[in-house]
């Protein structure tokens, strides 16, 4: 009967140990899961937060000021605007085949 009871002690104790560690692993991953989500939740504000930044960034205005101040781009008028034509020029291959141009 003494052996019994010691074996039941011993299963009891070992029992015991076992709830404590599973309540210790239950309570430090419920506070990694919490740390997530609010990393999460910061990460979703930061990222909306860019987005904001990258649209103002590509502002026409914006786009139009950078222009004129570091590539010292300047509107489109008549005065300056230079037209490029292009003449055809005879095709060398059917010269020099007999064909007719």
């Amino acid at each position: 009967m003494i052996r019994l009871n010691l074996v039941l002690l011993l299963v009891l104790l070992a029992s015991a140990f076992y709830l404590v560690h599973t309540q210790y692993e239950s309570r430090r991953l419920y506070t990694a899961l919490d740390r997530a989500r609010a990393q999460a939740t910061r990460l979703d504000a930061e990222h909306e937060q860019l987005q904001v930044q990258k649209r103002a960034e590509a502002t026409s205005a914006r786009v139009q000021q950078l222009a004129m101040s570091q590539l010292q781009m300047r509107p489109v008028t008549p005065g300056i605007t230079q037209y490029v034509t292009v003449y055809a020029a005879p095709a060398r291959g059917a010269a020099a085949a007999g064909g007719t141009p």
